[in-house]
């Protein structure tokens, strides 16, 4: 089984308040999901492999780590996971970027694809796919379908705010994937938004309430 990783850093969760704050505008709260997105990537590639380097300092020859391999691929969500995806690459600027194009149907509020779109190598890739929002799942739980298709190494699903529905809907389909959230919420409301949650993130994003 998947493994759910709540990532409780203090300066994470005190701008994830800022986020959920009805009164922050569309600038602060791109600003902020931007802050918070690299804040969580680094826990999450907390386990890239490793390899000795022979390096110069101003003193002497000595060898050191670097990071083995251009491995990584980012995989927003469009159109909230945009997003996050400058967060992301402030901190790891060589991983290649793929995209998935999901919308939920009003009526059914089940996913249906439009695009994607994804490295040509991605099969030597590990994929972090990002997504402010994991509501029911089913977008999430789509996206994986179709990137599994591609046979990448290995995903991760990266998240700021799960419902326990979503949580336990993507666990089901896909147990091999991990998923990194900032915040566990209460429950999903009769209209499928998250309590607390933080609204529609897209709308919030990009002022298109």
């Amino acid at each position: 089984m998947s493994e759910t990783i709540l990532i409780e850093h203090p300066l994470i969760q005190h701008k994830l308040t800022m986020i959920r704050n009805k009164d922050t505008g569309p600038k602060e709260f791109r600003e902020l999901v931007d802050e918070v997105s690299t804040l969580m990537v680094y826990e999450v590639t907390r386990d890239l492999p490793l390899e000795d380097v022979e390096i110069e300092t101003p003193i002497c020859k000595t060898k050191s780590k670097m990071i083995r391999g251009k491995n990584l691929g980012i995989v927003p969500i469009l159109r909230a996971g945009l997003g996050m995806l400058d967060g992301v690459l402030d901190l790891i600027p060589t991983a290649k970027v793929g995209h998935v194009g999901l919308y939920r149907d009003p009526e059914t509020l089940e996913p249906v694809e439009y695009y994607c779109k994804l490295p040509t190598d991605v099969t030597e890739r590990d994929l972090i796919v990002i997504d402010p929002m994991l509501a029911t799942g089913g977008t999430a739980t789509a996206a994986v379908d179709y990137i599994k298709k591609r046979n990448p190494r290995n995903i991760k699903l990266v998240i700021l705010i799960a419902a326990p529905e979503g949580i336990e809907r993507v666990q089901k389909a896909h147990p091999d994937v991990d998923i990194y959230t900032a915040a566990i919420d209460e429950k999903l409301n009769d209209h499928a938004y998250i309590v607390p949650g933080l609204g529609d993130a897209g709308d919030r994003l990009y002022g298109t309430k």
